[in-house]
């Protein structure tokens, strides 16, 4: 069996525990974006499994489209990145 060179880990811990590998990270052809896989791309980045420009450069993400990720997991968990909350989350607060 042949293990393909790559820079970086394979894997990382993550923060609450949980062990992420690269399988785990989303195909690089994903056009439909659910919360559960940029909340994966945010761990990764997070947990140092891949780069942010790493990431940015696979996924074809803008600085400000990967900042809104980050952010609004932040200040609000993984169920801000749903496209149904949104408006709620995204609203000042007063």
């Amino acid at each position: 069996m042949y293990i393909r060179k790559i820079n970086g880990p394979r894997a990382v811990t993550l923060t609450d525990g949980t062990t992420m590998t690269r399988a785990d990270l989303p195909p690089v052809e994903t056009s439909r974006w659910v919360a559960s896989r940029k909340a994966a791309v945010v761990k990764a980045v997070s947990g140092g499994l891949i780069t942010r420009d790493e990431a940015k450069g696979r996924y074809h993400l803008s600085d400000e489209e990967f900042d809104s990720w980050m952010s609004a997991i932040a200040h609000h968990g993984e169920a801000a990145l749903k496209t149904t909350c949104l408006q709620r989350f995204r609203s000042p607060q007063k």
